[in-house]
């Protein structure tokens, strides 16, 4: 009986199956303020799914997604001021 199976690595390699990069846990950590606050965000909006939500709520809610705006601002700008063609 012959096995088949795959003569180069490349080919049973699949791109998910490696670790990230350096340069991929360094995008990642600049990005967790943002994602902090989208959890947040979205733990907030949870909280309302099944009930009417009180004054409390909304105000929360509002909290956090002004946290979320300040967090992809922030981004935003460090990302702009980080690249040589913006003059």
């Amino acid at each position: 009986m012959r096995h088949i199976g795959a003569v180069q690595a490349v080919v049973t390699a699949a791109e998910f199956d490696r670790e990230p990069t350096a340069a991929e846990l360094d995008a990642i950590e600049s990005e967790m303020p943002l994602i902090t606050a989208e959890l947040e965000l979205l733990d907030a909006q949870i909280t309302t799914l099944d009930r009417t939500p009180s004054p409390l709520d909304l105000r929360r809610i509002r909290r956090v997604r002004q946290r979320v705006l300040v967090a992809r601002r922030e981004l935003t700008n460090r990302g702009v001021a980080g690249s040589p063609e913006v003059a």
